[in-house]
């Protein structure tokens, strides 16, 4: 793992994203292969977006966005209510040590995007782009 200069981790390990990688392409294809039998699942499209290992892989969060990006917390709570289920299609899945632990979380990112996208279109914020790129 990279370290910083006071000699304090920098981030997740080449095998800690290796391990999320090969985790999040596995659960993907355990939910598109096996229906989970959920009224607040049904018919909702969802994105997993990343998976974050911890440093003993013993635990993943996995971020999810449902497509249309309503009702995204009913959605959440029912993948947290399911997730045993899909930790043991995910174990038939993937050869590791440990099955990890699963935890769905939101995916903030797409909303943040779209604030950022947001703000860049606001007219203020574009006559000081304008400004900026005539006085180069």
């Amino acid at each position: 793992m990279k370290r910083t200069a006071a000699g304090k981790p920098s981030g997740p390990s080449q095998r800690q994203l290796r391990a999320g990688e090969l985790t999040r392409h596995a659960l993907v294809e355990v939910m598109r292969e096996h229906e989970i039998q959920d009224p607040d699942l049904a018919g909702v499209p969802i994105t997993l977006t990343q998976v974050r290992m911890s440093p003993d892989l013993r635990h993943a969060i996995c971020f999810v966005e449902p497509l249309g990006g309503q009702k995204y917390s009913v959605v959440v709570d029912a993948l947290n209510r399911h997730a045993k289920f899909l930790r043991g299609r995910l174990g038939r899945a993937i050869e590791m040590k440990f099955t990890p632990d699963l935890k769905f979380v939101h995916d903030e990112t797409f909303n943040e995007a779209s604030r950022i996208n947001a703000l860049f279109d606001d007219p203020k914020v574009a006559q000081d782009l304008a400004s900026d790129s005539d006085e180069d």
